[in-house]
């Protein structure tokens, strides 16, 4: 202090300014205080500088819709999400050191739009690739009308083509989509094979080329006879007439087929389905679109199996990845589908009808979820173009930045020999097609049962490039008990029945806990004990149908610290196949039929769920240097569940607060007593040093809620010591001015500021992860 005042005696500054500095400094410190207490994590790693200059520029092609009464929220997530992975990219330097800009086209389903979109980001010298354009039609027309400008251009195109046919003939262009020829329509002739059914029947749409080109696939996988009747109509508008419908379920009603593919556009199904059961003729159907899409009512009273092909997520599971992307408490943020369509015809003459006011959107229904997996997919394509756009020399020459991207898609995205691992999933595509590399799921709607599920048996593409069948599980996991946790070892204990539905091969020696506790010390192997409650077949007290287990045992988690103590953690049983051979997927059922009592020492279940995950094996030849991939599907039974706080707030929190408020009390002892105020508050800065050394450590690399609290104590009993101090200095206390200003401080800004700093972390207690 001595020196302070000898310094600003030497250059003689007014004492209003040093009085002014002094408080403004005391000010501040009482911000980093907070600071320090509101403080979120950041990553300690140094980002790569910003890029700058000159953008590159990523057309995206989008179809918005106004024939209907409310938004799906694919456009709203295609347009969230890309602009979050630009922003990621540009902040890590971008492609070359330059920024990336998206844009979104929006064709409303116009023909001429869109030819008209694709022509403008041909022209645009700066773009660097393209995504998107769904519909085969639209895009057949564009691709006819700018032919020589697709092959001329060399850009790469991430397009979303169905149809290969489209673009087989335009080597720059690949899709996000599977193929049809390579996949859908293979597995839809192999399950009609498997399935014995020997009277398939197409009836499909003959101007729609996605229609046309599933009906002559069939027709030429299923050979000569393999249809019993072929029937191609026309649609208006999307819409099939009437008489169309009664003609062709005529038809069927004299052909008598035991499979109908209806590949017609989800608006037409209800009323074919209606007429096949007046018609009394009602075979298995096929569709092509959503089974969920459908009127309960129609799929309640059609008396037969329902079949469909998905590629998102199996039914009444959610995509792992972009399951932890989401939080309850950011939930609100990740709405996107049903917003009102003002322009929809439906709403003047009274065909769309108002949600009720009480009607709260589900950010984890399944049309929000498909519209959050569609805005990921476009945002991975944007983040596979950064990563391929790259060159070692950083080149900025956009064509070859066109043919480095393009070479990448050949080789190191090639399926079998790599893949892309993004927030969605593994992208990787098939060389001689230059479609993605996605195996469909195989949905039934079994009659009566009310819910769509897996069926029995999938196919999934060998390394040889034929299917082979791989088979459904129907399993559930019931959590009894999880206890000793440790974040440390990263490690619970759990006790659970696993049941499976009695198949053919079905069996818990198939199954591999991927998460189980690895003990090397005791000889290997995973810390895991079974026992069988129920080995399947005739029983007086167990389903017939059933295997029963009872596992228990030791497994992995990740904790995530940054809330704790008030945080909220994922404890998961992961299963998935022990052997490559004998590949498998997870049906489990409807999450309301699940048993959600579980007890869990110390921690308070909030939720669970069920996930999936398509993980690989990358595996390199050290001899030939070849590179290849191994899938796999790995299915996690989730239970999410918040810690209970009471120990460590009477633990931690209240003697913490006594400390700092026998601190504060201090601040009213007569001034004359300094040695005691001073003795009382170092006296409370130590407590608070000691209290925190006194806690079980917590070994993560972040700080936790717990750690920026104690931080945040000592830098207010030091700011409290620190104007003890100010207010008896001759030099700097001596007014009466400053002497009001150090009091409100000490009397009224300290307390507002604990009193905030706890009001956040009564905040935080009720956030979940």
């Amino acid at each position: 202090m001595n020196f302070l005042s000898a310094f600003f005696r030497t250059r003689k500054v007014p004492r209003q300014i040093y009085n002014r500095a002094a408080v403004l400094g005391l000010m501040s410190g009482l911000a980093s205080a907070f600071a320090a207490m509101t403080a979120s994590n950041t990553d300690a790693a140094d980002e790569a500088q910003a890029a700058q200059g000159p953008p590159f520029n990523i057309p995206i092609f989008v179809s918005s819709r106004a024939d209907v009464c409310y938004d799906s929220g694919d456009i709203a997530a295609i347009k969230r999400m890309t602009a979050l992975e630009q922003d990621k990219i540009n902040s890590r330097g971008g492609v070359s050191g330059r920024p990336i800009k998206v844009t979104l086209f929006d064709d409303a389903r116009d023909e001429k739009k869109t030819i008209e979109n694709l022509r403008t980001a041909l022209l645009e010298p700066t773009t660097l690739a393209m995504i998107g354009m769904p519909g085969s039609t639209r895009a057949k027309i564009a691709f006819e009308a700018l032919s020589n400008e697709i092959k001329n251009s060399q850009i790469p195109f991430l397009s979303d083509i169905s149809v290969n046919k489209i673009f087989a003939a335009f080597p720059t262009v690949y899709t996000t989509r599977a193929s049809q020829d390579d996949d859908s329509i293979p597995v839809m002739a192999k399950f009609t094979r498997h399935l014995g059914f020997e009277r398939p029947a197409f009836f499909g749409l003959r101007d729609v080329i996605g229609s046309v080109a599933i009906g002559d696939g069939l027709k030429s996988q299923l050979g000569d006879g393999g249809l019993v009747a072929d029937l191609r109509v026309a649609a208006t508008e999307n819409k099939i007439n009437t008489n169309d419908i009664s003609a062709a379920v005529a038809e069927m009603k004299t052909k008598q087929p035991d499979l109908l593919y209806l590949i017609i556009g989800g608006d037409n199904v209800p009323a074919v389905m209606k007429e096949l059961v007046d018609a009394k003729t009602t075979p298995a159907l096929f569709i092509g679109g959503r089974i969920d899409t459908l009127p309960a009512d129609i799929t309640n009273s059609y008396p037969n199996a329902i079949y469909s092909l998905a590629w998102d997520n199996p039914p009444e599971v959610y995509n792992n990845r972009l399951k932890r992307l989401i939080s309850p408490a950011s939930a609100p943020s990740w709405i996107f589908e049903g917003q009102k369509i003002p322009a929809a015809s439906g709403w003047a003459d009274g065909k769309c009808k108002p949600h009720p006011e009480t009607n709260v959107v589900d950010p984890f229904n399944s049309a929000n979820m498909r519209a959050i997996t569609v805005g990921s997919q476009y945002a991975d394509m944007v983040g596979i173009i950064a990563s391929t756009a790259r060159t070692p020399d950083r080149s900025t020459d956009i064509t070859r930045l066109r043919a480095q991207i393009l070479k990448a898609l050949s080789t190191t995205y090639q399926a079998g020999r790599g893949s892309f691992k993004s927030a969605f999933g593994n992208w990787s595509f098939v060389a001689h097609s230059r479609t993605a590399a996605r195996d469909p799921f195989i949905i039934i709607l079994p009659q009566g049962l009310g819910r769509t599920q897996l069926a029995p048996f999938q196919f999934v593409r060998s390394k040889d490039g034929t299917l082979r069948q791989m088979e459904t599980l129907y399993v559930d996991v019931d959590l009894i008990k999880a206890y000793r946790v440790d974040e440390n070892q990263k490690t619970f204990f759990a006790e659970f029945y696993l049941s499976m539905r009695d198949n053919d091969g079905a069996s818990i020696d198939k199954i591999e806990f991927a998460n189980a506790y690895l003990e090397a010390q005791s000889g290997g192997g995973r810390q895991i004990l079974t026992e069988v409650i129920h080995p399947g077949g005739k029983s007086a007290a167990y389903p017939e149908s059933m295997k029963i287990y009872k596992v228990s045992g030791r497994f992995l988690f990740d904790p995530e610290l940054v809330n704790y103590p008030f945080d909220t953690q994922r404890f998961s049983i992961d299963i998935q196949p022990k052997s490559g051979e004998t590949p498998f997927i997870i049906q489990p059922p409807p999450l309301d039929l699940r048993d959600k009592t579980v007890i869990a020492d110390g921690w308070e279940p909030k939720g669970q769920y069920v996930g999936y995950d398509q993980n690989i094996v990358p595996i390199v030849d050290a001899y030939t240097h070849e590179p290849s991939v191994v899938p796999f599907y790995r299915t996690s039974f989730v239970w999410v569940m918040q810690r209970q706080t009471t120990d460590y707030l009477l633990r931690v929190a209240v003697p913490l607060g006594f400390i700092l408020f026998v601190a504060y009390l201090s601040v009213f002892i007569p001034r004359h007593h300094f040695e005691a105020i001073v003795t009382i508050q170092v006296t409370a800065l130590l407590s608070s040093v000691a209290l925190y050394l006194s806690l079980p450590k917590l070994d993560s690399d972040t700080a936790t809620l717990s750690d920026r609290g104690f931080v945040f104590a000592y830098m207010i009993l030091s700011i409290i010591i620190g104007i003890s101090i100010l207010r008896v200095s001759p030099i700097v206390g001596a007014s009466k001015g400053r002497e009001r200003a150090y009091q409100m401080l000490h009397v009224a800004a300290i307390p507002a500021l604990v009193a905030a700093a706890a009001y956040y972390g009564y905040q935080m207690s009720f956030a979940t992860g």
